[in-house]
């Protein structure tokens, strides 16, 4: 028998049965698509990290409050503050730009309109250090900042929360837990972030932060640009020295503060989205197995249906490896037409997912394939057993069967 004769034959099997055929394949099918569906979620959620880390800039280190412990036991966090952030500004070979942060959700209200928003205290260059864009008005200047001038820059869509195009809150004066703020910029979209929004973040002076909505010196982080991208270690190396004079930290002892880069972030997070990624669809790939037990089960009922045929084509000279290749693509091509399906299906429930829930998924091309090469894998695994039993069958007993 020729391969195109074999395949015409194991088709024409398959399509004698369909309904048969296609519950075969609805295992392969569930176990496809959920693997297509998990790898794009985990793709899609890895690329927006990674573009919102990047747009930040490879060369930006945060400074943040190390843990105390006190006999084993966690204390709560270090403080660091501005003038810890002045040190740095003020002893700099390898850094460009530096500005503390401090940030709570305050009540909000201008008219009638009342929200709940994040509002930030931050230094003039901290836009600069995270890439926003003013597109009316104007940031505040180190002049305000130090006068503790009450002047703020919001995000374009803090107007939403507070039922007003934000457009028409320049110039105007909003109320900042009580305090009256004049907003003198709104800042280009940016898009949210996840664990915050800047686009409904209201920014104002860190001093006045601190003395006029705070209350207290303390800041959560403090941004470092360092000089370019080869300047990281030696930036931190130097904010380290900076901040252990600044912090009368004995030589020896561990260091109150920490220092991460963008880069480790977004190496982390690569690494932790992999093994999420891997975890979903090594769970998803549970299903092609009992996808491929059941194609193995369907096989064996199939090979038992067609004893006599078997035998009537050994009695015309068929040979053993034709009726094992015959039975063989079989369960190949229910896995394989299984797959397709599934990487579609998979790829469509992917498309809702971004469309209805806002989520974001990426298409990978690498996953598709490597699905549709395990689903193959799965139908060889699973169809050699009945096969193999199928080119076995003695033609003479085969005949008998009834």
């Amino acid at each position: 028998m020729l391969i195109g004769e074999i395949l015409q034959v194991a088709i024409a099997a398959i399509w004698a049965n369909k309904l048969r055929s296609f519950l075969t394949m609805l295992g392969i099918i569930i176990g496809i698509a959920a693997v297509i569906t998990m790898v794009s979620l985990g793709e899609g959620a890895q690329r927006q990290v990674e573009s919102r880390l990047q747009s930040l800039g490879t060369n930006i280190l945060t400074v943040r409050p190390g843990q105390q412990f006190f006999g084993g036991l966690d204390r709560g966090d270090n403080e660091i503050t501005a003038k810890n952030a002045e040190a740095l500004r003020l002893n700099r070979r390898y850094i460009a730009a530096v500005s503390p942060e401090m940030s709570r959700r305050q009540q909000v209200t201008y008219g009638a309109g009342n929200s709940n928003n994040q509002v930030t205290g931050v230094w003039p260059e901290y836009f600069e250090l995270q890439n926003h864009k003013i597109t009316k008005g104007r940031i505040f200047t180190e002049g305000e900042e130090r006068g503790r001038r009450r002047v703020a820059v919001i995000g374009p869509a803090v107007g939403d929360r507070l039922n007003i195009n934000t457009n028409l809150l320049l110039g105007k004066q909003i109320q900042v837990r009580g305090v009256p703020f004049e907003v003198i910029g709104i800042l280009d979209t940016k898009g949210d972030q996840g664990f915050m929004n800047p686009d409904e973040t209201i920014y104002i002076p860190l001093a006045t932060a601190q003395f006029r909505v705070f209350g207290t010196e303390r800041v959560s982080t403090i941004y470092v640009q360092a000089i370019d991208a080869k300047s990281m270690d030696p930036a931190i190396a130097e904010i380290d020295r900076v901040l252990r004079r600044e912090m009368r930290v004995k030589p020896g002892a561990a260091t109150p503060f920490r220092v991460q880069n963008q880069t480790s972030l977004l190496t982390t997070f690569q690494e932790t989205a992999a093994t999420f990624t891997y975890l979903l669809a090594g769970i998803a790939l549970v299903s092609l197995m009992v996808g491929g037990i059941g194609i193995m089960n369907i096989m064996l009922v199939s090979v038992t249906e067609r004893t006599r045929e078997i035998g009537i084509r050994k009695a015309l000279g068929a040979k053993p490896r034709h009726i094992l290749l015959q039975f063989l693509i079989e369960a190949l091509v229910l896995c394989i037409a299984g797959g397709i399906v599934g990487v579609l299906t998979g790829f469509g429930f992917g498309t809702i997912m971004q469309k209805l829930a806002n989520w974001n998924t990426a298409i990978a091309p690498d996953a598709a394939v490597g699905a549709l090469l395990f689903s193959a894998a799965v139908g060889v695994f699973f169809g050699i057993w009945p096969a193999r039993r199928a080119a076995k069958l003695d033609p003479i007993e085969a005949l008998r069967y009834e």
